[in-house]
């Protein structure tokens, strides 16, 4: 080899080390985080206590690989014991690689049920061709959970749903269902039997999606729900996606709208006395200004210096209204 292309070959070695060593630093970076929003999450919202049995509930997509994944290095480090036990739902799809959870579970070394149950052919029989399975399919699939989440003794239901799926809910049921509704971190399902928590609710699912390429997860496809195309929830996904790129921030600001919600500016009557409200001559904080605009309202972002997008700040002392004629 001449001196030239050994020289070649060296840089080329050294560049695919630096690359790999980028790739590594990144990908830790993005452990971390993960691992961090997850704890964030169980901690504000009190999801798992001392002695917790929690059903982490496995469908072989890349989010219950990843909760699950991070929920036991979590419980390694975790200053409260409780216990996990992986539970995957085999619908009897067809061509569903029946082997490859079983064999994962068993690799991770964690308790595992797979618990079979034929709701495909029941999905297929009874919802019309063109039609969207996802409600039926729901309904079932939650009714045989609960039930196998009872005979484990366990005291958590644990969903790997993640930011990008509550606010997709949220505007599923603005567009479609006119309710302000989203799908909580932590909630009590309908029979008052099980306590249903969502520990990625911090998450992105670009990142969930990252985390689960670098840790190799075998993805098993859904093709059931998975292959259906204009479905609701698919629109909500792209539109999110779509502001997310043309308007960064504006998807972080409106899930963190969801944790800051004033009733008294609502309309929701069952939520706020507004009948029965009067004036009272003392200061209301956080009170409406009446006659004023939104905050920001319109302004060019960037033009403010009070935090607020576009915000003016004016103060009214320094202005000088005169009286009309």
């Amino acid at each position: 080899m001449h001196a030239a292309e050994r020289a070649e070959a060296s840089q080329a070695e050294a560049e695919d080390a630096a690359r790999a060593k980028r790739h590594a630093f990144e990908m830790n970076k993005l452990s971390k985080r993960l691992h961090r929003e997850v704890g964030q999450a169980i901690t504000d919202f009190n999801m798992i206590e001392d002695g917790d049995k929690v059903m982490v509930c496995m469908s072989g997509g890349k989010d219950s690989y990843g909760m699950l994944d991070i929920l036991m290095n979590l419980q390694r480090r975790a200053p409260i014991q409780f216990e996990i036990v992986a539970v995957n739902l085999d619908q009897k799809q067809p061509g569903f690689p029946e082997h490859v959870l079983p064999e994962y579970l068993t690799k991770v070394g964690v308790p595992f049920r797979i618990e079979e149950q034929d709701t495909y052919s029941v999905v297929k029989r009874v919802v019309p061709e063109g039609k969207t399975t996802c409600s039926l399919c729901s309904r079932l699939r939650r009714g045989i959970l609960y039930r196998v989440a009872t005979e484990l003794g366990c005291t958590k239901i644990a969903l790997g749903h993640h930011r990008d799926d509550i606010l997709q809910t949220m505007f599923m049921n603005m567009f479609f269902g006119s309710k302000m509704k989203g799908m909580p971190p932590k909630l009590v399902t309908d029979n008052g039997e099980h306590v249903v928590i969502r520990p990625m609710a911090y998450c992105r699912e670009k990142d969930l999606a990252t985390y689960a390429e670098h840790r190799e997860f075998p993805i098993i496809p859904c093709n059931l729900c998975g292959s259906q195309e204009g479905l609701q929830r698919q629109q909500m996904r792209e539109m999110i996606n779509d502001w997310d790129t043309r308007f960064p921030g504006r998807v972080d600001n409106m899930f963190t709208a969801l944790a800051n919600i004033v009733p008294s500016h609502m309309m929701d009557r069952s939520l706020y006395p507004f009948a029965t409200i009067k004036a009272t001559g003392a200061p209301v904080p956080g009170g409406d200004i009446a006659f004023d605009e939104d905050e920001g309202c319109g302004d060019t972002p960037g033009a403010a210096s009070t935090g607020l997008p576009g915000e003016a700040s004016v103060s009214l002392a320094s202005l000088r209204i005169r009286k009309a004629d």
